[in-house]
């Protein structure tokens, strides 16, 4: 989990560098398995080539270095040596490119069809749908563990790139044309992903997590995603749920079982059972929520959702109302 300082910057520091980029070494599925092989293979290959330049440039420098008075013997070459110092390149070229087409091909999620799952990207968040089921989340995909999952991914604005190291490959998301990428993870666990193509500025805080559980846990998580939301438990929740109404909260947000119906901001049926909120930014208790609320463009500078200037007594009520939301 993150810890959060109350401002954040927009840059993608070398924290967030390393994080997305270790887990490549450490797959969780054979998708991903099959990258990391192919990324130590050239890894391997383009090291023992620096190895076999810098020896020659240091055999060469500790030959000729005395006073410039012995010259190498001067080779202007022939066709036969040319053709021999050309065909390892080639070959190795080559190797690369099969091997780099075998894992593109097994990592094609097809192009049509119906996908278990859909995934949106927004600036900055993600719309997680479960079409058969009905539920919608956001910033949080559920799969169940050993099975194979076919996602469609799309975007609602500008291009991004879901991207799960552990888990698979990269995969572009453009608006109006849909893409389709496996999830499937070997073990259960919980696994960062993050946007991977720059998309504005709150780029470096456009992540996400998978979570992947049993087939029964999943499936049991999957029907309480499906439900609408409940009636607020006490007279705060009820005055938050009437605010909430009342102002333009509706507007922007979902909620099951009600009349908001927007999409233009996460579904927040079940916001309280996420674990993250502000797509991976801060981890969901009552005090970051309050603090999310209080002012959200200074937790996310440039993010979709205003200042309201909410008091004391709105945020204690709008928070009792969001809390029940499980």
């Amino acid at each position: 989990m993150h810890t959060t300082p109350m401002v954040y910057t927009n840059n993608l520091n070398l924290d967030l560098l390393l994080a997305s980029a270790l887990p490549v070494l450490e797959p969780a599925s054979k998708d991903a398995a099959t990258i990391s092989h192919l990324f130590l293979t050239v890894f391997l290959i383009c090291l023992a080539i620096l190895f076999v330049v810098v020896g020659l440039i240091c055999v060469s420098l500790m030959r000729f270095r005395a006073d410039g008075s012995r010259l190498p013997k001067q080779n202007f070459g022939t066709h036969r040596s040319e053709v021999v110092w050309a065909m390892p390149p080639v070959a190795i070229v080559i190797a690369l490119s099969v091997l780099s087409a075998k894992v593109i091909v097994s990592d094609e999620g097809g192009a049509a069809g119906d996908a278990e799952l859909v995934v949106v990207g927004h600036q900055w968040w993600w719309e997680v749908r479960y079409p058969a089921a009905g539920a919608v989340t956001a910033n949080e995909i559920h799969i169940p563990v050993g099975r194979r999952v076919r996602v469609r991914v799309e975007s609602a604005d500008v291009i991004h790139s879901l991207w799960v190291p552990q888990l698979g490959p990269k995969k572009d998301m453009i608006r109006g044309h849909p893409n389709f990428v496996w999830l499937e993870a070997d073990r259960a666990g919980t696994y960062e992903g993050a946007c991977s193509e720059f998309c504005g500025d709150q780029h470096a805080w456009m992540r996400f997590i998978v979570v992947a559980e049993p087939e029964a846990q999943f499936k049991l998580w999957l029907t309480q995603q499906a439900r609408p939301s409940e009636n607020p438990p006490s007279e705060s929740a009820q005055a938050g749920r009437n605010f909430f109404f009342a102002q333009s909260c509706a507007n922007c947000h979902a909620i099951g079982g009600t009349s908001a119906k927007a999409t233009a901001g996460p579904d927040l049926t079940h916001l309280a059972s996420r674990r993250q909120l502000a797509a991976g930014l801060l981890d969901n208790t009552s005090a970051n929520l309050t603090r999310w609320l209080k002012n959200p463009q200074r937790i996310k500078p440039g993010c979709q959702m205003p200042n309201f200037g909410l008091n004391d007594t709105q945020l204690t009520q709008l928070v009792a109302y969001l809390e029940g939301l499980r």
